[in-house]
């Protein structure tokens, strides 16, 4: 049986019910999926993704005391006034979170997740758990949203080679070709990502050059690309629950 697996390059170009009965995986590279990972692999007791500031501040006051939860994400990519942490893979250690809820939001990752939040299941993807997330969508067998959250509204290629990646382990899983995809922007990520990954030198220029790179770039987050770029370090597939992700 052909899979269907569907790419949706930014969260704009689905709507909500378009999603129910399938498995998302939300994809934002640089960086709020990557660091949501590390959270996770880090023990993390969970990551609360909230929509804005606001609502940020509103679920740190329902806690009865402040060492028991932490403020993460950024807005234009740098920390939140009175934040703990920003939206930097690195700054979420084992000393730093293990056993507190984060609580999170971004400027791209967080909205995508609720836009999303109408499937049946929706997992964190990213490069640092490729593989892991692979074979959760190979054994579920439910419509595959691969969701992008592109970069102030624009489609991003980090994102989308990270969409593109996933297609084609699931492919080889499958024993499928390429041609079996009746989904165009998923027949778009795969010829991008197989462009890109001839060589890693190749693919470490792509992600530099993207959109979300060159942002990463300019704030020096450099180490942070190559991190985000990163294969398969961790065997952990956050899943969203309907409230926090674990």
């Amino acid at each position: 049986m052909v899979r269907d697996i569907r790419v949706h390059l930014l969260p704009a170009l689905f709507e909500p019910e378009d999603v129910r009965g399938g498995i998302a995986v939300i994809l934002d590279i640089l960086r709020a999926s990557t660091t949501i990972v590390h959270a996770l692999a880090n023990r993390a007791k969970c990551v609360i993704p909230t929509l804005t500031v606001e609502d940020a501040m509103t679920t740190a006051n329902g806690f009865a005391h402040r060492a028991d939860y932490l403020l993460g994400g950024e807005r234009e990519g740098v920390l939140i006034d009175g934040f703990d942490y920003d939206n930097n893979p690195f700054a979420y250690t084992r000393e730093g979170v293990q056993d507190k809820t984060v609580i999170f939001t971004t400027t791209n990752g967080t909205k995508a997740l609720l836009r999303a939040a109408a499937a049946d299941r929706v997992l964190i993807g990213s490069f640092v758990n490729l593989q892991a997330v692979v074979d959760v969508l190979a054994e579920d067998q439910r419509p595959i949203h691969l969701v992008c959250a592109g970069t102030k509204g624009k489609v991003t290629v980090e994102d989308t080679l990270c969409a593109g990646a996933i297609i084609d382990r699931l492919l080889q899983e499958f024993g499928q070709r390429d041609d079996d995809l009746i989904d165009d922007q998923a027949q778009l990520a795969l010829a991008k990502h197989l462009q890109a990954s001839t060589s890693d030198e190749d693919f470490r220029r792509a992600m530099r050059n993207s959109f979300g790179g060159r942002n990463c770039r300019r704030l020096g987050f450099d180490a942070q690309i190559d991190r985000a770029a990163t294969m398969d370090l961790f065997d952990l597939v956050p899943e969203y629950d309907g409230e926090r992700i674990s």
